[in-house]
């Protein structure tokens, strides 16, 4: 592993992983995980020739928990184009899973200058969703971590709940021994269970603007065979919401495809980064 690192950001210390030199890609993570989620990436990226960054996002330890408590989209945005300068690029490729997704969508709409190529992983554009019976079912959990006893729910058993997730959304992958540890050891730390929560409590009723808006930048996005939450009808709906370059890669795995199949998943990003990157 390499040494952690950290940095100042939109008013706050992020930790973060770096390899390699050359182009950045920024590796936003999402719920229920932390940077090591990229563990098998990051280095794969470093050997083909680019700066490969993972931080923690706002709230996961060893992040700082922001005083403000602002979770909602524009932040995680805003969060991403400030690591990108923070780390002295004017530029990043980003690609970003579950709520980093979320977070390198609002970015690419703030700033789309900013953002070289964009990939997002398991989540499709938020401008196309609709809250369907079938829908609301797969995103259950948005609704119970709402609740006030959310982060005692979350805590509770050693964290049985982060579990129960991982299989909902991945119900055909034999998940390995202490998958799920790396978060588990983040969220215990004091706040910062309730800081993940605090992403779901900031989910607005509509989209906000950024999310509502066509993205303009070059850009991928993964959907997996087994997700037990989205099928590819989600992410053939949501063309609409680009009007520049965009591929679907469909390839096996759930929610968590690019740890379920990282070889696959690694040939897939580098393919479509060296395609969608701009000459």
């Amino acid at each position: 592993m390499p040494t952690l690192q950290f940095t100042d950001a939109n008013g706050l210390r992020f930790a973060y992983f770096e390899e390699g030199e050359g182009p950045l890609v920024l590796l936003l993570h999402g719920f229920p995980d932390t940077a090591h989620t990229w563990d098998a990436v990051r280095p794969a990226l470093a050997a083909a020739g680019y700066r490969a960054v993972s931080p923690f996002l706002r709230g996961y330890h060893p992040t700082a928990i922001p005083g403000d408590g602002k979770y909602d989209a524009e932040t995680l945005g805003r969060d991403t184009l400030a690591l990108i300068e923070a780390l002295g690029e004017e530029r990043a490729i980003v690609v970003g899973h579950d709520w980093g997704a979320v977070a390198a969508y609002a970015a690419a709409a703030i700033a789309p200058e900013r953002v070289s190529v964009l990939v997002t992983v398991a989540v499709p554009h938020g401008a196309s969703l609709r809250p369907t019976p079938r829908l609301l079912w797969g995103v259950r959990h948005f609704f119970r971590l709402k609740t006030a006893g959310a982060p005692a729910f979350l805590r509770a058993n050693d964290f049985a709940y982060i579990d129960a997730l991982v299989h909902r959304w991945s119900p055909a992958w034999q998940v390995p021994p202490g998958e799920t540890s790396a978060v588990k050891e983040a969220l215990a730390h004091p706040g910062s269970a309730e800081a993940a929560i605090g992403y779901y409590r900031a989910i607005p009723l509509r989209p906000p603007p950024c999310l509502a808006r066509r993205t303009t930048v070059p850009s991928a996005v993964f959907s997996g065979e087994n997700d037990g939450i989205l099928g590819l009808a989600d992410y053939e709906r949501a063309r609409r919401c680009y009007t520049g370059r965009h591929e679907i890669v469909h390839m096996p795995g759930g929610h968590f495809l690019h740890r379920e199949h990282p070889a696959r998943f690694i040939a897939e990003l580098l393919r479509v980064i060296a395609d969608l990157l701009p000459t």
